[in-house]
Parts: C-alpha cells; sequence; structure tokens
C-alpha cells in the first residue's frame, strides 16, 4: 500500500469547497472523472457511517467515516466491495487493502483555501491515480467557482 498525497488551492469559501465535494450532484460531477456515473450513498454523513462509492453499474466499495468535522477534515477507512448495490463478505483480494483510508482536509492558505487528500493506493493503481487525481481536484476547484 502507498500513501499518495494531493494538494490544490481553491479561492472559495471552505463550506463552499465542503458543498462541491460532498453534495450528491456535484460530487457526481468531479468523480466523473474517475468513471462516469460514481455516486455515493449515505444515510448521512456522519462519523460512524457507512458510505457506498459506487459506479453506474451500482458496484464499487463500502467505507466507514471515521472522522467527519464539516468544512475541515473527513477520513473514510475502507472497508469492502459493493457489487449490484450490495456489501461483500470480505475475501482475500479485499483483505489487501480493507483499512486504508482516504483523507479530505481543508486548511487555510494564503487568499485561498488548501484542499489536501491523503489516499493509501495499492501499487497497480498508483499510475492512473497520480493522472486523475489531479483532474479529480481541479474539477471541485471549478466547481467552486
Amino acid at each position: 500500500m502507498n500513501r499518495l498525497q494531493f494538494t490544490i488551492d481553491i479561492k472559495a469559501e471552505k463550506d463552499k469547497i465542503w458543498k462541491a465535494l460532498w453534495e450528491d450532484t456535484s460530487y457526481r460531477d468531479w468523480t466523473s472523472v474517475f468513471s462516469e456515473g460514481s455516486h455515493a450513498v449515505s444515510n448521512h454523513w456522519e462519523e460512524g457511517s457507512i458510505v457506498l462509492f459506487l459506479g453506474a453499474d451500482k458496484s464499487g466499495i463500502y467505507s466507514e467515516i471515521e472522522i467527519h468535522i464539516p468544512n475541515n477534515t473527513i477520513t473514510f477507512k475502507h472497508i469492502g466491495t459493493v457489487l449490484n448495490g450490495e456489501q461483500q463478505p470480505i475475501d482475500e483480494a479485499t483483505k489487501s487493502w480493507s483499512g486504508s483510508t482516504e483523507t479530505y482536509t481543508l486548511t487555510d492558505g494564503k487568499n485561498c483555501n488548501i484542499l489536501t487528500l491523503d489516499i493509501d493506493i495499492m501499487d497497480e493503481h498508483i499510475e492512473f491515480m497520480k493522472e486523475t487525481l489531479p483532474k479529480a481536484l481541479e474539477r471541485v476547484k471549478q466547481i467552486c467557482k
């Protein structure tokens, strides 16, 4: 597992950036960079709740929100896979990444706010993420204009 960090300066208020990240319509917009039809399903975005991160085919991963301080930090602990909208039992393949985390943090910058993403990535996904995550964060920035 590899830890990667990405940052982007955004000239917008923290609450506007936070809404761009997590409100359904804008989330679908910036995550479409990864795969058209990407979306998240959650009853509420509170600590301890489960979020399903899905593609158009309703498959993807499910994660627990470990930390959520609105307009500041959110950490997801990735747990397992989802197939056709259903959480799957953890198998041998899943064990290799289950427990990995993804953290979004907003901090004060000079005349802007800084969005930082710290994410655990498996070797086979590093190149894709190095190429795609900056595009996704740039899309968040565009949404905030």
